[in-house]
């Protein structure tokens, strides 16, 4: 299957250097950029299986780079290095479409470990669709392998990949409780602080998507989950 290819992002020559040797001492490609726009014309001149973008770079932030990215392609895996551990930022990684984050200084081995694993699920996902795809919320139909969202027989609206897992989930559990725990886990991967309050931001979208019918809401069940319902 050939190894697999990572764009690195990172300003810092040495850092950049040690990682790059690092990670294709365990089997990768690695493009190094040396900076966001850099980064930039190597996404677009050719094709990776994951990014790791540093969040503070001269000339083109990460997030500024990840948001390029994600306009372009939906799929990609990122995974954020940053020196700041402010809150806000993680929040923001996670709202641009981070999958994954560290602070530096980190081990190599927890990136290791972390590159790994995003990338066996992402090639499980592609391998199995769960047999369910096609449910009727209120008016809408939603075709969760398309990921299309569409209201009384009108347009197709194209969800993110995470907008369309969390829908789907949200639709097998149709008026009963969504554990939160159990879209973490599956979806983000992690239970934590911050993949908790990404998952917020995911189902406050997911709730202006389905305002068309009055029927539906998602309903916020305190320190438990949540619930599709039709009224």
């Amino acid at each position: 299957m050939g190894s697999k290819k990572i764009l690195l992002v990172e300003d810092d020559p040495n850092f950049g250097t040690v990682l790059k040797d690092y990670l294709a001492l365990h089997d990768y490609n690695i493009t190094h950029a040396k900076d966001g726009i850099e980064g930039l014309i190597e996404f677009k001149n050719n094709d990776f299986d994951l990014c790791i973008l540093d969040v503070m770079m001269p000339r083109k932030d990460g997030f500024s780079l990840a948001a390029d990215i994600r306009s372009t392609n939906k799929e990609i895996p990122i995974i954020f290095l940053t020196a700041k551990t402010m809150k806000e930022d993680v929040l923001k990684g996670y709202q641009v479409g981070a999958d994954d984050y560290l602070n530096k200084p980190f081990d190599s081995e927890v990136l290791l470990f972390k590159i790994k694993a995003i990338l066996q699920r992402k090639e499980s996902d592609s391998n199995k669709e769960s047999d369910e795809f096609e449910f009727n919320i209120g008016k809408f139909f939603f075709n969760s392998k398309l990921r299309h969202l569409s209201f009384d027989g009108g347009e197709n609206q194209k969800l993110s990949p995470k907008e369309s897992k969390l829908l789907k989930m949200l639709a097998v559990h149709k008026n009963d409780l969504m554990p939160r725990e159990l879209a973490l886990t599956k979806i983000w991967r992690d239970d934590n602080y911050f993949t908790s309050r990404s998952m917020d931001v995911y189902i406050a979208k997911l709730r202006k998507y389905l305002k068309s019918d009055e029927k539906v809401e998602i309903l916020n069940i305190h320190g438990e989950g949540f619930r599709l319902v039709e009224n």
